[in-house]
């Protein structure tokens, strides 16, 4: 199995606890320089990958929430759900056809949760369009307790 490498160097400009320290930035043909999720589908930063097609990379989520924790990412770089077009919001489509593939082959027959956090309010933590699944237990609502 691949798990993600861990460096010294921070990636600017990212919160997520659990890949605020993999990697220098580099380059890429179809990614952001900072962005960590488009190191890991340029391949540049390993990950243990459940899917992948031209358009999209679904892999285990280093903090998984449930016993089933995969994130779902389109290749091309996307800052957040508030950043679709109608140019370019067809991969969000793709995506919940993934999610329904992945939820069937993973077993949750029972149900499951796709989640997209946008922005500071929404807890978006990576900056790069993505969407959570998650299963194996039963979910609880409201997902979060509301903050005073």
């Amino acid at each position: 199995m691949l798990y993600y490498t861990q460096s010294t160097a921070p990636i600017k400009n990212c919160r997520h606890k659990a890949y605020a320290f993999l990697a220098a930035p580099t380059e890429g043909m179809f990614h952001m320089e900072d962005c960590i999720f488009c190191k890991i589908a340029a391949g540049e930063i390993p990950a243990t990958k459940v899917y992948e097609d031209e358009a999209v990379l679904a892999f285990r989520d280093l903090d998984p929430q449930a016993p089933t924790h995969v994130l779902i990412i389109p290749k091309e770089h996307i800052a957040s759900a508030a950043e679709l077009t109608p140019e370019n919001s067809g991969v969000v489509a793709h995506i919940f056809e993934v999610a329904a593939r992945l939820a069937k082959e993973l077993g949750l027959e029972k149900g499951f949760r796709v989640v997209n956090n946008c922005g500071p309010d929404g807890m978006q933590s990576v900056q790069h369009l993505h969407f959570h699944l998650l299963g194996g237990r039963q979910m609880g609502w409201p997902p979060f307790p509301p903050q005073p």
